[in-house]
């Protein structure tokens, strides 16, 4: 291995007529077309970036780097006479000399290597320049070597207020901050958002929401309902940020109408089809049990049957679809079977029912599934629409979104949860032992004294679930090997009291079922069991078996987000088990909030929370 050595390299200026291309070179053919290009590129805005090469020390030197600048520097020179008057710095350009050959070598073989690095507020003003003078960003990029895309993103920073600029050379702020404030329209907002810049350190988001306070992003569902076509057409302002490839909407207002009006006219074009109330819902989601929407009758589709030869096709494309080998076309021959099996409502039914329109957080048109107001109910169930109701309404409910095998886990949990708590007051248990006993309570005893299993653990076993170790860790004896059960028993009483009362208090635990509603009621107000002492939600155990939107609302509401915040709409992006894993660790991992920024009272509702059913 050779020893490291530093390259001190100077620079000098040389005539042009002193400077010849070095053999070395690697670029000795270049079109003619770039080389002009290039020189007007630097008669606009100077030699930015210098040359390289090997002096002779005869007063002349030859280029190993910058061999195209060389050559727009002798084109500029014949078509310039008095090159040296005019532009002095042009006639005489500064080179960057190598200090021996075999550097200049390795120069020539790496031409960008001695070439100095522009600063990023160099470059934005020099671009600046070219376009001021008549360049355009696909020759600015080919004077420069960059794409076209970096071209408009440095030209939209060029027009920002000097000061940011100034702001940027001096290294008082990011390229990332810079570009931050070319969302802004108003330049005394802008500089004074530059001066609490200094003061505070702002993120890029905290200073466009202060740049655009009011304006809505072109991820807004009511921006893509709408479209940006419509809003411009309906002389809508917005603003382009480039570098976070989006749009804002500046016409609040004129949006809000725009997109009540589309909604208007929407519900009217469903409220033809026949049905008796179409309803906008203001929401981006819909849930059938909130706001007492479980009052109301559920009717469905009539649903259809396929032939035997579509049946058969129906299978074939489903396993394509299941393998993810299905084309366009077969896809939707797909949807049009399942179209048929899910059938459709009939006249009779959409003349008693009615559904809610809304429009989703992406911006998509929804509606709910088909419903009878409870004032309607009566004249439904007489049309024959909406079958009465045999468990006090219940039966006409909108589904639910936790599945029957989830609600059945969480009800085992919520179980567990009461054993685990009954533990701690023997007392209780055997006082209420001694009252099943004396009492007949019919079904509704307090224990499951048959020796029945109280069902208390989940199917996804103890993935965040910590029962007490005496619920899990002490089996029943297994006696069927015993053969005298008076010497085993009276060797379980030399154990003690303190023994049997243990052991008499560890099976009624696990007995334990809690009796009737108020009895339960009772009970929990002495040993206040708390399931998240014991359960712990977790992807494998609760998350991915509940649904994308359900998540989506489930993280922007524990952090208290606005439904457009850039967390909650990256959130939404996620695959289903992405979202899964993200809420396990916020509800998990600790130093995960702390960088989250979750405050004390968003992290007290995440450790309290529970899905609905439980307790």
């Amino acid at each position: 291995m050779t020893k490291h050595t530093d390259i001190i390299a100077t620079e000098a200026r040389f005539p042009l007529a002193n400077l010849t291309l070095s053999p070395l070179n690697p670029r000795q053919v270049v079109p003619d077309a770039d080389v002009i290009e290039l020189a007007q590129s630097i008669w606009d805005a100077g030699l930015i970036q210098s040359i390289a090469g090997y002096d002779h020390g005869d007063g002349t030197a030859e280029i190993v780097a910058g061999g195209r600048r060389l050559r727009a520097l002798h084109y500029l020179a014949e078509k310039h006479p008095n090159l040296a008057t005019t532009r002095p710095e042009l006639a005489s350009p500064m080179v960057m000399l190598a200090p021996d050959i075999e550097t200049a070598e390795a120069w020539a073989s790496m031409e960008n290597v001695a070439r100095r690095d522009l600063h990023p507020a160099e470059e934005i003003r020099a671009y600046g320049m070219m376009e001021a003078k008549g360049g355009t960003p696909a020759s600015i990029a080919r004077a420069f070597a960059v794409s076209e895309k970096h071209v408009y993103r440095r030209l939209a920073l060029a027009k920002l207020p000097e000061a940011v600029l100034d702001a940027l050379q001096a290294n008082d702020i990011s390229l990332s901050t810079a570009a931050a404030f070319t969302v802004s329209t108003d330049e005394n907002l802008t500089l004074d958002v530059l001066e609490r810049t200094k003061t505070r350190n702002l993120s890029e988001y905290q200073i466009k929401q202060m740049l655009k306070p009011d304006a809505v992003s072109d991820t807004d569902r009511r921006a893509i309902y709408v479209t940006e076509a419509a809003y411009i057409e309906a002389g809508g302002r917005k603003t382009t940020d480039l570098f976070a490839e989006k749009v804002f909407f500046d016409d609040v207002g004129l949006l809000d109408a725009l997109f009540a009006e589309h909604c208007a006219e929407a519900v009217e074009a469903l409220q033809a089809e026949g049905w008796k109330w179409i309803e906008l819902h203001p929401e981006p989601h819909f849930y059938s049990w909130d706001a007492g929407y479980n009052k109301y009758g559920t009717v469905y589709p009539v649903e259809g049957a396929l032939s035997e030869e579509q049946a058969a096709r129906y299978d074939e494309l489903a396993e394509l679809a299941e393998g993810e080998v299905i084309d366009a076309a077969g896809e939707a021959e797909l949807e049009a079977l399942q179209a048929i099996l899910d059938g459709d409502f009939t006249a009779e039914q959409r003349a008693h029912a009615g559904r809610f329109f809304y429009i989703d957080n992406q911006g998509k048109p929804q509606l709910s599934g088909a419903m009878i107001r409870p004032e309607d109910k009566a004249a439904a169930i007489e049309a024959g629409v909406l079958q009465k109701s045999m468990h006090g309404g219940s039966s006409d409910a909108p589904k639910s979104p936790i599945a029957n095998a989830l609600r059945d886990d969480l009800s085992r949990i919520s179980q567990g949860a009461r054993q685990h708590a009954v533990l701690r007051d023997p007392d209780l248990l055997i006082d209420l032992l001694a009252y099943q006993l004396s009492h007949n309570l019919n079904w509704q005893n307090p224990f499951g004294i048959t020796l029945t299993d109280v069902p208390n653990w989940p199917t996804t076993e103890a993935d965040g679930y910590a029962l007490d170790e005496r619920l899990t860790e002490n089996p029943a004896r297994n006696m069927h090997q015993t053969k005298d059960f008076g010497a085993s028993f009276r060797a379980f009483r030399k154990k003690g009291q303190d023994h049997v009362r243990g052991e008499l208090v560890r099976f009624l635990a696990a007995q334990f079922k809690g009796g009737d509603a108020t009895l339960r009621k009772m009970i929990d107000k002495v040993i206040q069991p708390s399931t998240r002492e014991i359960w712990t939600p977790t992807a494998a155990n609760f998350f991915s078996r509940v649904g994308g939107p359900y998540m989506v609302t489930l993280w922007r509401d524990l952090l208290e987000l606005a439904e457009d915040h850039p967390t909650v709409t990256t959130f939404a992006k996620l695959k289903k088990s992405e979202k899964a894993e993200k809420l396990e660790t916020l509800f998990g991992d600790a130093e995960y909030r702390a960088a989250q920024g979750v405050t004390e009272a968003q992290a007290a509702r995440i450790d309290a929370w529970l899905p609905e059913g439980m307790e």
